[in-house]
Parts: structure tokens; sequence; C-alpha cells
């Protein structure tokens, strides 16, 4: 005789059945569920007209950087001792670029930009701490209401509390305000995207973060080549003072020959010294002067060219929480929560 072992599996006729009293018991409580969506609906109402607005500011450029080779000027400079660059790669390209823009150093000092807001010419950081209202709440906390975020403040001069600020500025700007990338990875142009609930803010902080960073990138780009050009430049002038001072120590010599008897050679040497110094410094002042130029040509090849395509204009695209979008998520959430609140009691008594 075999054993019968209990079925516990629930048959599709039981699972209807079961489902078909889940209703009929939430129906009987469509009051309490319509009342939640009335209360939802109006809260979220409420939320639209409080929410404010986002405003999006968006500037688009694209990047010209023109590297040398490793031969032509570079090689006949390096033989003469001179690193004129050209040579390797940038550490500001791609993925690195766009870091760039989102690095904390370079977005405290574009908050330290001046601008002039409400007739006033405060920094960024300062209308950041205006629009969010933060000042009323530190009115209560003396070590807060003194601190203040002039236009231009060298950041060392910030305190603990100054550089504690703008840490929570920055982490506010890179979690939700600010964004860079490029939209289609077969063209090389980049977006920044500035989002804020002040159009003027969002309008002030993409501008003057593409200018910093743009500063940033150029100057550290062409830096190595700047040098040079300057040591050659430096060189250039002293070998041009000291031929200068051999031709004025010839003249002179020849002044003190003047009319001498032609059997006293001896009395020409300085005159003869001074010729050959002449003509040695010559020699140095026109290759210095070639690789002077040369430098020049190096400088303008580093430097890139930021070109700036697109600029945020005013009015910047807004998005604002619809009266309809705040009714329907607000009802639909709070009979949703409802309901779980309704089925959690049921199953709870059941188990009890």
């Amino acid at each position: 005789m075999t054993e019968q072992t209990p079925n516990d599996e629930i048959s599709l006729k039981e699972l209807i059945e079961k489902g078909k009293e889940w209703f009929n018991y939430l129906l009987s409580q469509w009051k309490i569920i319509l009342l939640a969506g009335i209360i939802g609906a109006a809260l979220g109402l409420t939320y639209s007209f409080t929410k404010k607005p986002i405003y999006t500011a968006s500037l688009s450029f694209a990047l010209e950087d023109e590297k040398g080779g490793g031969g032509g000027l570079g090689s006949l400079a390096s033989s003469f001792g001179f690193d004129l660059g050209g040579g390797g790669g940038s550490v500001f390209t791609g993925s690195n670029l766009t870091e760039l823009f989102k690095s904390r150093s370079m977005v405290e000092q574009t908050l330290l930009t001046p601008v002039v807001y409400k007739d006033k010419r405060i920094s960024l950081a300062e209308m950041y701490i205006q629009e969010n209202k933060w000042r009323e709440s530190w009115a209560s906390r003396p070590q807060l209401k003194s601190i203040q975020f002039l236009p231009e403040t060298k950041r060392k001069s910030f305190t603990r509390i100054h550089d504690s600020i703008l840490g929570v500025i920055y982490n506010d700007l890179s979690k939700t305000g600010l964004s860079v990338g490029q939209k289609d990875k077969k063209i090389a142009i980049t977006t920044i995207d500035v989002n804020s609930t002040n159009e003027l803010f969002a309008k002030y902080f993409t501008e003057a973060l593409v200018k910093n960073v743009s500063d940033f990138y150029i100057d550290t780009k062409s830096k190595k080549a700047r040098e040079n050009m300057a040591i050659l430049q430096r060189q250039t002038d002293s070998v041009r003072g000291e031929l200068n001072g051999a031709i004025t120590g010839v003249a002179v010599a020849n002044d003190n020959t003047f009319m001498l008897n032609p059997a006293l050679n001896v009395r020409r040497t300085p005159s003869a010294r001074r010729q050959v110094d002449v003509q040695a410094n010559t020699a140095i002042l026109t290759e210095l002067v070639k690789q002077n130029e040369m430098a020049k040509v190096a400088l303008r090849k580093e430097t890139p060219l930021i070109q700036i395509i697109d600029q945020p204009i005013l009015p910047l695209k807004k998005e604002k929480f619809g009266k309809a979008k705040g009714i329907v998520i607000g009802g639909v959430l709070a009979g949703f929560l409802v309901v779980i609140c309704l089925v959690s009691r049921r199953i709870l008594k059941q188990l009890l």
C-alpha cells in the first residue's frame, strides 16, 4: 500500500478564488482608498505650487588641439639642447577633460567669481547661499552668521567653516546641478548643463566655469613651451647686450689707435680681440633668434583652441512640476500606500 503525500500546491481555481476574495475586500474599503487618493492629490497639487521650476543652462564647445610631431622643428631644436614641446600626448583629453570640469578646485574657483546680482557685486557662492536662504537659518548661529564669500578672495585665506560650506555647495552641484559629457560619442563636441532654481545663477555659473577651465587648460597645456620660449628670450637679450658691448669696444679701440704708427701692431690687439667677440656674438645671436622664432611657432602649436559653439541665452529652458502631474502622482501614490496598509493589516489579523 503506497503512502499518499499531501499536495501543498495551490490550484488555479483556488488562486482565482483567493484573488476574488482580496478584490472584494479592497472593494469594501473603497471609501478609505478614495479618501486617501483625494488627500494625496491635494498634497500633490500643493507641491506643484510650492516646487520651484528648474532652469537648465547649456553650453557646448569643441576642442582643437594641434600637436607637433617628433621631427621638423623639434628635432632641429633638440640638437641645440632646447625642448620646444610638441611631442607626446596631453593629460587633459577625453574623460580627463570632463573630470576637470567637475573637479572641486575648478568648481570652487568658479564659485568665487564676481557677478552683478540685484545691483550688487557678489560672488557666485554668495548668490547660491542667498537663493537657498541659508543665511536665514544661520541667524541663530554666530559662527556662521559672519561668514562671507567676497568676490575673488584668495582661497588660502578661508577658514575651516568656509571650506565646509564650499564643500556642501560643491556636493549639491555635483549630484544634481552639473553634468558634463558628449551627447554623441561620434562627435567631438562637449556639452555642459547646469541646473538651478535661479535662472541667472545657472547662466553665470556655466559661463564662469568654462572660462576658468579654459584658462587653466590652455595655461597648463602650453606651460612647457612658454617656459622654453622665456629662456630663449633671456638668452637672446643677454647675447644681444654682449654684442652691443663688443661693437662699442671695437669703436673705442679704433679711436685709441687712430693715426698710430703702423710699426706698433701690438697696440692694435684690443681692436682685433673685440672684432672676434663681435663675430662670435653675431653668430650666437643669429642662432638664438632662429631658435626663438621656432619656440614661438611651437608655443602656437601647443596652445589649444577651445571654440564655444552654443552659449546659454535667456530665457533658459525651464522644467516645472505641473499641476496635473502632481494630482496624478499624489493620488496614485497615496492610494497605493493605503492599499498596502490594508492588505498588511488583514494578513496580520489572519496570522494572529
